[in-house]
This record gives C-alpha cells, sequence and structure tokens, in this order.
C-alpha cells in the first residue's frame, strides 16, 4: 500500500517538474496497476483425482467463469503446481499452505453418500482460494458444503463468496486478510 502511494506521488511530483521546465511529461501505467487488471494466475494438477479428473476441472472453470482475479489453469507437464488435487477413500478435504496454494483430496466416502462431485471439487478449491466452511448453510452458498444435503447440486459460489475471493486476489474489491489461517488444514 505504502509503495503504490509512494510511486504514485513521484509519478506526479516528476510531471509538474517536467511541466514547470516546459517539456512534456506522460506518466505511464504503474506496475501495481497492471497487476491489478490482470489475474493471478492459480495452477493445479489433477493428475491424481482418478475418476473426478473431469469434476475437478469443471470445478476449477466455475470459479474461473465467477471471479477475475485469480484464474485456475491445469499446470503444463513438468511445472510445478500450485494445487495438487487427489482422490482417495476419506472425507473431501483440502490442506492450505499458504493463499492460492495446497493439496485438495475428493474423496469418495461423501461421494458414495450421495455428494456431487462439481461441488465437492469446486467448494475444495474455494479453501485453497481462501474461503473457510460455513456450515451449517444453505444450497445456495458453496462454502455450506455437506451442510446443504445430497440434493444439493449447486457449485457455484454466492456474491459474498465471490467478492471475498476477488479481494484476496487483489480484484475489484477491497482486499481483506483471509478469514482462516491459510497454514491451516481444513476438514470437510
Amino acid at each position: 500500500m505504502h509503495v503504490r502511494t509512494l510511486t504514485g506521488g513521484l509519478a506526479a511530483a516528476l510531471a509538474v517538474t517536467f511541466s514547470l521546465m516546459g517539456g512534456q511529461a506522460v506518466a505511464a501505467p504503474s506496475a501495481d496497476t497492471d497487476r491489478a487488471l490482470a489475474a493471478r494466475v492459480v495452477t493445479y494438477d489433477a493428475s491424481g483425482s482418478a475418476e473426478f479428473r473431469s469434476a475437478v476441472d469443471r470445478g476449477a472453470a466455475i470459479w474461473n467463469e465467477s471471479v477475475d482475479a485469480v484464474e485456475l489453469r491445469p499446470a503444463a507437464a513438468g511445472q510445478r503446481a500450485n494445487i495438487r488435487v487427489l482422490a482417495d477413500n476419506g472425507w473431501p478435504r483440502a490442506i492450505t499452505t499458504s493463499l492460492g496454494n495446497g493439496t485438495v483430496y475428493i474423496g469418495r466416502q461423501a461421494v458414495n453418500e450421495g455428494h456431487n462431485t462439481i461441488r465437492i471439487s469446486s467448494h475444495e478449491l474455494g479453501h485453497i482460494l481462501g474461503l473457510p466452511d460455513r456450515k451449517p448453510g444453505p444450497c445456495s452458498s458453496l462454502m455450506s458444503g455437506s451442510s446443504a444435503g445430497t440434493t444439493c447440486t449447486n457449485a457455484y459460489p454466492n456474491t459474498a463468496e465471490k467478492a471475498e475471493v476477488e479481494g484476496y486476489f487483489g480484484g475489484a474489491f477491497a482486499p481483506t486478510a483471509p478469514a482462516v489461517p491459510l497454514n491451516l488444514m481444513i476438514v470437510d
């Protein structure tokens, strides 16, 4: 925040100085402005997600449709991914290491109980993007997770959830601190 103010102030001071000297000054967009306008790319590796691969890709696509400040992309071959997605026989969960980084487990236990795989994927990716569980909650809240019941197939974040993620990644909404400690294991 202070760097942006200092940079903007310095540019303004130089522009005034040049205009007083009779020269022309044209301010170039700052690097901060360029970064704020570009989405942060977060890569994921779903090669270990077994039968849930298409659900993981769809969950990532839903986040890409829903927010502008971050974009989830499959990691290129040989590239170290920010998010590793694995299938296992337990309950779905996410372990975050920092904002936009961690491991997601698409657990077969919830799937066997009838929960929607795309909702699970989108929900767990939401944790990696900084969102906490909001249980109990309605089906309209993605982060209500399993508390919305097995009939809930909504895999889209609501307006508040979108705004939180936008804020965390420097989007159009005011940045705020993530609601959960990001070095915390989140179990759903």
